[in-house]
């Protein structure tokens, strides 16, 4: 019990924690806008870097935005690491090896969770007994098998190149070193686990378990599951969680080129912060 216990505390902790710190992102202070383009918000004239600015008396006139293409531009970041290919490819392999590899990991766990309810609601996951099972039973073993390798491989590399390669070497903290070491700590000791049956059986009847709270663990499955725990509440709390901020990075920093003009929300905004800039400034003169 105690250890389902803590792998449900663990997961709720990672949900409200990386929403916290969603919230804390959303309510920081207007940033020092610096009109970078292209903007892809902008309709028709992000292909080519253009601005509404380009328009006579553009202030009259209304804006047209696109939330589709600024959408797109942000998944091609989120999902292939656009940026990186594009500035430091022989890097880009090892690191998109290792955010592939957790896309994987998380349908993995995604689909672990679908096959303990199925199981659970008295129909077995299997090969042959239905299209859903089958479903659920060679994609668990998919997504498992080939998450575990990149993850692992894409981890162990990068933290290779962090300790080989000289300039990189210089900006890698210790923090670094140890989220490495964590991940490669809870992906090993899984390997360790779960790499006598591919099948991911057992690991389908642990989640059941978790979701029962009736857990039974031998020393190893303990340690990976104590593990992953620490894992699930560490992560939102480091320079891992930077998850939660790619919305805010792109949308409210890069790409925010909201008109401000008299009247407007914009206009509000920056007052409060010019506001708040003198204030806190006068306070600082005065210590």
């Amino acid at each position: 019990m105690i250890l389902g216990l803590a792998m449900i505390i663990a997961a709720l902790l990672f949900i409200v924690l990386s929403g916290y710190k969603a919230y804390l992102y959303a309510r920081m202070p207007l940033h020092g806008r610096m009109e970078l383009y292209p903007v892809p918000a902008e309709k028709g004239r992000h292909q080519y870097g253009g601005s509404y600015m380009e328009e006579p008396e553009w202030w009259r006139k209304p804006r047209q935005t696109s939330k589709t293409s600024e959408l797109i531009e942000m998944l091609k970041e989120m999902l292939f690491i656009k940026k990186l290919f594009q500035h430091q490819r022989s890097l880009w392999w090892i690191s998109y090896s290792f955010h592939l590899g957790i896309y994987f990991m998380i349908a993995w766990t995604l689909l672990l969770l679908a096959g303990a309810v199925t199981d659970l609601a008295g129909f077995p996951v299997s090969a042959h007994a239905s299209l859903w099972t089958g479903l659920l039973y060679y994609l668990t073993i998919f997504t498992g098998v080939v998450g575990f390798i990149i993850t692992t491989a894409g981890a162990a590399l990068l933290l290779l190149r962090r300790v080989a390669d000289p300039v990189l070497k210089k900006y890698t903290t210790p923090q670094e070193y140890f989220n490495l070491l964590l991940l490669l700590a809870v992906l090993l000791s899984g390997i360790i686990v779960w790499s006598p049956d591919l099948t991911f059986a057992a690991s389908r009847q642990l989640t059941a378990g978790v979701l029962l709270l009736d857990v039974t663990a031998n020393t190893a499955l303990t340690i990976h599951l104590l593990l992953l725990a620490v894992m699930f509440i560490y992560i939102p709390l480091s320079k891992m969680g930077h998850y939660v901020g790619k919305y805010f990075s792109f949308h409210k920093v890069l790409w925010e080129n909201e008109p401000n003009i008299p009247g407007s929300l914009m206009e509000s905004r920056v007052k409060s912060s010019l506001s708040s800039h003198i204030s806190n400034g006068g306070k600082a003169a005065d210590r």
